[in-house]
């Protein structure tokens, strides 16, 4: 009886926080919602950089959310974000010539997004150069985000963040 006694309390305890656990997973559709709140141009921060803009915009139906690199007014890549069923997937259109998907990590927060890659398409081999991870990280304000992401070549992987704020 004293085994039960001791047991049962921490049983309880386990089974609430993994409850609590599963309640506060962010929720696909609630993370593409928050992405959407990017929509417009964004420049980086503290540098004057005329020649370079990100923006975002919304597309089919506002189920599709478009991140559109600009360098000396020419589109450069594209990201496009957008549901599939459960998951939030992200899909990278890079220079290099190959398309990465990447999904919203289980670890993210409403805060903090974190994508991983987990395919390509025109990638011949894991080795050559691809996005590799990409992440949000929104400012309470909602007029500035950091945005990081990682590039493996081999078993390189290099990592750049850019500190981006509102310009409309």
């Amino acid at each position: 009886m004293k085994l039960f006694s001791v047991f049962l309390p921490s049983i309880l305890i386990l089974l609430m926080s993994s409850a609590v656990n599963a309640n506060t997973q962010l929720d696909a559709s609630e993370a593409f919602d928050e992405m959407k709140s990017l929509v417009g141009v964004w420049k980086k921060e503290g540098k004057k950089s005329p020649n370079f803009s990100v923006i975002f915009e919304l597309t089919a139906n506002n189920s599709v959310l478009v991140e559109a690199w600009l360098f000396n007014d020419k589109k450069h890549s594209f990201t496009m974000y957008h549901l599939d069923n459960e998951k939030l997937i992200a899909t990278h259109y890079c220079p290099q010539g190959n398309q990465p998907r990447l999904a919203l990590s289980a670890n993210s927060t409403i805060n903090r997004l974190r994508f991983e890659f987990f395919d390509a398409t025109n990638l011949a081999n894991l080795s050559h150069s691809h996005q590799h991870s990409l992440g949000f990280e929104f400012s309470h304000d909602n007029n500035k985000m950091l945005r990081k992401e990682s590039y493996l070549n081999g078993v390189k992987e290099d990592f750049s963040e850019l500190q981006l704020v509102r310009n409309q």
